[in-house]
């Protein structure tokens, strides 16, 4: 087995900007294998958030040895984007060797599209409700806010589309004091569901207060041993691959998440369509999908997926699994 990483950038199409901060391109690893003739590959995203640098990240793959393989790589690596670019390579590797595709490898159906959210960044409620607008013919659209000042946003996009689905991300930025008060309006508005309204390390408080909308943990949830501490604060888990270190813990998370009651939405950071392909498998039955990633980006890998109405495709053999 021979493992090799580099470092790809991808221009995004616009600037997008979360509560956090704004970015121009997407900078994603990109890990292939190589055994007996065949090679595979898989993509993460290295995130600051998490603590994760491309360098940081790109040292703990190429120090793993050659005998890795899927079922000791959980061992060898924690969840996080290291583990996420070799596990979803490992995956692809296997369904090549065995000439079949990773889903049936995984015994489940023929995955169909899934219907994805498009991200509109924040912005000023002028330049939000224009993306809106913009973007009125797609069925789910969300709003990336997190600040103390979003009710306009809100109203705005709402203005610039007016039948759409809404979901809205805070990302991390409001004070619960914040959220209660933004809560009814965003019944009034429509909205069905809010991603991380509060930090990961202070968000006790959801238990607390009345949740009218549907609460979803994003930050706050990784892999399966986050699901304890989320109880009776959230309803619904964000499953990311680059959270839960690959495809392996992620199919464990949507099934474990499931018998515990919560809803399944799957997510992802932005990167290209190699990343997202085997989310679209964990996505399959999802209350939720926000696979927009290469929608955002100006380019994207060779044998990209495909979007259409029906939504995201599951991907080519040519791109992955």
């Amino acid at each position: 087995m021979k493992i090799a990483v580099t470092k790809d950038t991808f221009q995004f199409a616009e600037p997008f900007t979360i509560s956090r901060g704004s970015r121009s391109e997407a900078v994603v690893l990109t890990v292939r294998v190589s055994a007996n003739g065949a090679t595979a590959w898989g993509e993460c995203v290295p995130y600051a958030r998490y603590g994760e640098t491309p360098e940081s990240v790109a040292a703990l793959i190429e120090g793993l040895p050659d005998s890795v393989n899927r079922q000791n790589l959980q061992e060898l690596l924690p969840a996080g984007a290291a583990r996420n670019a070799v596990d979803c390579a490992l995956w692809d590797l296997s369904a090549k060797r065995a000439d079949k595709r990773v889903w049936q490898l995984l015994g489940l159906p023929t995955p169909k599209p899934v219907v994805t959210a498009y991200t509109l960044s924040l912005d000023t409620p002028e330049n939000m409700r224009a993306a809106a607008a913009k973007n009125a013919h797609r069925p789910l659209l969300k709003i990336k806010l997190g600040t103390e000042a979003d009710m306009p946003r809100l109203e705005a996009v709402r203005e610039g589309a007016p039948k759409a689905r809404i979901i809205v991300d805070a990302n991390e930025g409001w004070s619960a004091e914040v959220y209660a008060d933004l809560a009814p309006h965003l019944v009034r508005l429509g909205v069905e569901l809010v991603e991380q309204p509060l930090p990961a390390d202070a968000d006790d408080m959801l238990a607390e207060i009345e949740r009218p909308v549907p609460v979803c943990a994003d930050e706050s949830c990784h892999d399966r041993a986050s699901l304890p501490a989320l109880k009776g604060k959230y309803d619904v888990v964000n499953i990311k691959l680059d959270k839960t270190g690959g495809l392996t813990e992620a199919m464990a998370l949507r099934a474990e998440a499931r018998k515990q009651g919560f809803g399944i939405m799957v997510g992802c950071m932005v990167g290209s369509s190699l990343a997202m392909a085997p989310a679209v498998v964990v996505a399959q039955g999802a209350a939720v999908v926000d696979l927009d990633g290469p929608l955002l980006l100006a380019e994207d890998r060779p044998v990209p997926l495909k979007y259409d109405a029906a939504g995201a495709h599951p991907p080519s053999p040519f791109l992955w699994g």
